[in-house]
């Protein structure tokens, strides 16, 4: 097991009392599509974390891999004006979190962001999270992930 996804198992195992169960893809599950592939399950099953800067803040969203951000809905959400609402760079993620980009898991962050889970990942027995790497995914119920997550159910697609 590569060390990051060994290194998010463990987290979770101390912080949440989790036992994670980690599927390790060498072709790589870097998009929601490569993931539900490599899973066997609908793209909208799979829970991407999705660093946005709002104003000056950093949130994490986590949607489904169906669905897109909607700026609009995370602006109004935040309280800031859409055009102060974009991606974070990766640094920033890696800096914020502890994790880079295509591997953020949904929670185990070394810094407290507010976290917003997509409402519709409600509608699955089962999604799938990155475990600390482009390669690594878990299965997870989404009330486990929001609460692990400390995250807010909201609707932020487009």
């Amino acid at each position: 097991m590569h060390e990051r996804a060994a290194e998010f198992r463990e987290r979770a195992r101390e912080e949440h009392d989790f036992d994670v169960e980690v599927h390790e893809f060498p072709e790589g599950t870097k998009t929601a599509e490569d993931a539900a592939d490599a899973v066997g399950c609908d793209v909208a099953q799979i829970a991407s974390s999705i660093v946005m800067r709002a104003g000056t803040d950093l949130v994490v969203v986590v949607t489904s891999g169906a669905n897109r951000v909607s700026e609009a809905k995370l602006a109004d959400r935040r309280g800031v004006p859409e055009e102060a609402v974009s991606m974070a760079d990766a640094d920033e993620i890696r800096d914020a979190l502890g994790w880079s980009i295509g591997g953020v898991p949904p929670f185990c962050h070394d810094g407290d962001l507010p976290v917003y889970l997509d409402e519709t990942l409600a509608e699955f027995e089962t999604v799938w999270a990155a475990a600390g790497t482009p390669e690594a995914v878990f299965p997870v119920d989404p009330e486990t992930l929001r609460e692990y997550a400390d995250a807010d159910v909201a609707d932020v697609r487009v």
